[in-house]
């Protein structure tokens, strides 16, 4: 008969002098590990209590949850960085030991009493809320039988080895996270124990040093993985990747499938619940490439059955059932519960599954309401009933990404005071929550409130999240000023809320303000890292450096003198041409880094279309209001298709040569990316496919076609190939890469204008390889705010300095230069601000439409207002 406790938590020292867990002070052996936990455990004693833990990625945490699982303790066990859920779940549950970190960052042991004042049922081993949920006194009962059985079952799929060691990637408190921590321990694996997020650059430092072998995520994370350019780590050690914690688009899967088929790690898509101790299947990662919409076979030792479902005829299809040694003795919602044994026997799973040919089990459906938000299960009917609690009549449905309420307006119900009530309720972060407030709700004819409208209403109305309030966030508030964006959260990037080259410039001169010292990588660096501790420590105080020396990014600099160069030239005041070509490369490096740091193929071709507008419009109109005024173009001007066409050599026909370059290069390619496999080559491989467009844009350079007009070197087929170096060059990672573009470079710029002008020649290739190798220059405040308002306005100042300076230039060449600056900047600031106001007008309208109490009387209200556009 084997001892209480989990067998694996009593078998720590069994696994002798290898290396159990690397942290950042050091590494601690499995015999070490043992000791520590042996000593805690007997501090514990023999007497079962009830130990609530708040949770971390520590070793002094990890100890003391092993130590309560060997001696055979209960384990409550909650998010350690959630004050608010660890008073509401010991005001629930009242327990024996409260195990939480101290000012100085230490666990410590709060023994309350001696003895316990509960009856814990002897199989009890561990509470979880359900996945990974906080708050809630509903929690998931599991055994001892249920933590070992699925340890064995995980270790044994994913063929661990004593010699791998995963990241701690996740949070202990959620089941995913806690089952990667207890399937490496059984196999005497190594854990490397870190709190830091994927997207942090020193994560993978320590993951390459402590030559990691496995990582897991949820959705989420392999968005970040996209971002911070996994694809192209070198990760020698690496085996495998585990996914969970929700669904995965089928078309990612593939993706990382190959990714790891080419680079010699596996990927294990799985699926799971809490109430079965995280896992029920997995897909063999052999036929994640082929099969990437199926979650799988069972586990080992668990098996499926389909359930029948009423409406659904198919007997391959029904509701998924799992049972196995990992499902939960069943669920606990008040003390009481403690002491209650097994109160079911398999798990109906809620999903609608079909089993294919194959064998392979696929979810199609869910049976009931319970909706995943971000990894996070919510019953709808809970959120509510806690609104009709404090008088606020509401429905809910959410999808992947956010949970809309749509809530009938009462008195002092506004948006804010919903938002909190229901993140509070259920432990959703306010980013993910939208509000809809309606006059009614819409109802069937039996008067039940028709969740179909509701739906429509929240595909209908994307409604935002809040702006937060300056004092609340001072970055965050800053981002959602620059971005007017009303979602930002500390988890937001630059990249990840639509920034572009037009807002960058300010973006990134306001942020070195606020942090003294500008990240290199801050456009894709989430708010929560800027202001971490680390962040703060290397970063000296922002207020005292004014005057003082700062930094510059080389993209803005060069923009900035871009357009300087251009205005002065054509007045000219001094002639020293090149700068636009020097402007069509920044233009493709600043798109690679903002248009293509998203991996989600729709979302791009957004931000795509965001920017030919925001070039194109402006531009439009500018050149329209000049016609009128001057007659000097033509309606091919103004529609921006003056390159299209013959022309002859007249000045003003070719002035905005460059913008109508700009655009098509941007149109071409949002084209291009929507086209399902270059879009995912090009997330396969981006240095590889910006190559092969520089390949194309050279062969263009000597125009083998003839397609190039009247001004060879102002053709948008013949300067591409500038563009698409700046791309590259945004996407290579060894000196090696921005060799070859260097070396291109000087190659293609020579010979590219007309006759004998060396200067600009040499302006080009002098922008350019700066561009390619520097990433940014020293600077002074005052040069700064100078350059980032000439930068930021140089597109504006380009369209309206050709109808400025001829008033003043002889007069004044240099009074011409400058007010033809300043009435750029002037227009640039209007265009925004109109800019911004009609977007803002159009989105009020369509909600204004959808909320409106005109229409047919008596119809849903979701039914008076349709686009047909789903999300």
């Amino acid at each position: 008969m084997r001892g209480p406790g989990v067998p694996f938590a009593r078998d720590l020292a069994a696994h002798g002098d290898r290396t159990a867990l690397i942290t950042p002070s050091g590494e601690v052996t499995y015999r070490a590990l043992a000791e520590r936990v042996a000593a805690t455990a007997e501090r514990l004693g023999r007497t079962r209590r009830l130990v609530l833990l708040a949770g971390a990625n520590r070793a002094d945490a990890l100890v003391i949850h092993l130590a309560a699982l060997a001696g055979g303790h209960p384990v409550l066990l909650v998010p350690g960085d959630s004050t608010c859920t660890i008073d509401a779940l010991t005001a629930a549950y009242d327990p024996d030991v409260i195990a939480r970190p101290d000012d100085h960052g230490t666990w410590t042991l709060d023994e309350r009493r001696r003895t316990s004042t509960h009856t814990l049922h002897p199989d009890l081993a561990l509470l979880l809320s359900t996945s990974g949920s906080t708050g809630s006194p509903k929690l998931v009962r599991l055994s001892h039988d249920n933590l070992q059985s699925n340890a064995e079952s995980i270790a044994g799929y994913l063929g661990i080895r004593q010699s791998d060691r995963a990241a701690t990637t996740l949070p202990p408190h959620y089941c995913y996270g806690l089952s990667v921590i207890h399937s490496h321990l059984l196999r005497g694996a190594g854990l490397i124990l870190t709190e830091r997020s994927v997207a942090d650059t020193a994560f993978w430092e320590e993951f390459r040093a402590a030559r990691g072998t496995a990582l897991a995520g949820v959705p989420y994370t392999f968005d970040l993985l996209d971002r911070v350019g996994f694809a192209h780590m070198r990760l020698p050690h690496l085996r495998y990747v585990t996914q969970a914690g929700g669904r995965l688009a089928p078309e990612r899967v593939a993706a990382f499938a190959e990714l790891g088929r080419r680079s010699g790690w596996e990927l294990f898509v799985m699926y799971g619940q809490t109430e079965a101790t995280a896992r029920m299947a997995y897909l063999p990662p052999a036929l994640a490439h082929e099969r990437p919409e199926a979650i799988g076979v069972p586990i080992p030792g668990g098996s499926f059955r389909l359930r029948p479902v009423d409406g659904i005829a198919s007997p391959d299809t029904g509701e998924l059932v799992y049972s196995g040694p990992n499902v939960m003795l069943g669920y606990a919602e008040a003390p009481a519960d403690l002491a209650l044994g097994r109160t079911l026997e398999e798990l109906p799973t809620g999903d609608i599954a079909r089993r294919a040919p194959d064998g392979l089990y696929e979810i199609v459906g869910r049976r009931s309401r319970f909706i995943k938000i971000l990894g996070l299960r919510l019953d709808p009917h809970r959120v509510e009933a806690r609104l009709e609690g404090h008088g606020i009549h509401a429905a809910c449905v959410g999808d992947d990404d956010a949970l809309t309420v749509v809530a009938a307006s009462t008195e002092g119900a506004d948006s804010k005071a919903v938002r909190r009530l229901v993140s509070e309720g259920c432990g959703l972060p306010p980013r993910a929550i939208r509000v809809l407030p309606v006059a009614e709700l819409p109802r069937l004819a039996s008067g039940k409130t028709d969740y179909e409208a509701v739906r429509r209403l929240a595909r209908d109305a994307r409604i935002p999240a809040p702006t937060p309030a300056p004092g609340d966030d001072d970055l965050c508030a800053l981002y959602a000023e620059i971005l007017d964006r009303t979602d930002v959260t500390e988890d937001s990037s630059f990249v990840s809320l639509g920034g572009d080259s037009l807002s960058y410039v300010e973006m990134s001169l306001r942020l070195e303000q606020a942090l003294g010292v500008l990240p290199p990588d801050w456009h894709t660096t989430p708010i929560r890292r800027l202001r971490a501790p680390d962040t703060a420590r290397r970063t000296p105080p922002a207020v005292p450096r004014r005057g003082l020396r700062r930094s510059l990014e080389t993209g803005i600099a060069l923009r900035a003198a871009g357009i300087v160069l251009v205005v002065g030239s054509h007045i000219p005041v001094f002639l020293v041409q090149g700068g636009a070509h020097v402007l069509l490369g920044v233009a493709g490096y600043n798109f690679a880094r903002f248009h293509l740091s998203v991996g989600e193929r729709r979302e791009r071709l957004r931000r795509m279309g965001r920017s030919i507008a925001r070039v194109a419009v402006p531009s439009m109109v500018w050149i329209a209001f000049a016609l009128l005024l001057t007659r000097e173009y033509d309606l091919a001007n103004v529609v921006l298709a003056n390159s299209l066409f013959e022309q002859d050599n007249s000045d003003p026909e070719w002035r905005y040569w460059f913008v109508e370059a700009l655009v098509y290069f941007l149109a071409g390619l949002a084209v291009l990316l929507a086209i399902p496999w270059l879009h995912r080559a090009e997330r396969r491989t981006p240095f590889g496919f910006a190559l092969a467009l520089v390949a194309l844009g050279i062969a263009g350079r000597y125009d083998p076609w003839g397609l190039a007009h009247v001004r060879f070197h102002l053709s948008p087929t013949v300067v591409f190939f500038l563009f698409a170096l700046g791309w590259a060059a945004a996407r290579a990672r060894t000196a090696g890469q921005r060799l070859g573009l260097t070396a291109a470079t000087l190659v293609t710029v020579p010979g590219l204008f007309p006759g004998e002008q060396t200067l600009r020649t040499s302006i080009v290739l002098g922008g350019l390889v700066l561009l390619f190798w520097v990433p940014a220059l020293p600077s002074i405040d005052a040069v700064n705010r100078l350059a980032g308002v000439l930068a930021g306005s140089s597109l504006y100042i380009y369209l309206t300095h050709f109808h400025v300076y001829p008033h003043l230039r002889d007069h004044s060449p240099a009074a011409a230069l400058i007010v033809s600056l300043v009435c750029g900047v002037a227009y640039g600031a209007m265009a925004t601000r109109v800019t911004s106001g009609l977007l803002s007008s159009l989105r009020a309208g369509t909600l204004m439409a959808c909320l409106s109490p005109r229409g047919t009387p008596g119809a849903p209200v979701g039914s008076r207002c349709r686009y047909g556009r789903t999300h």
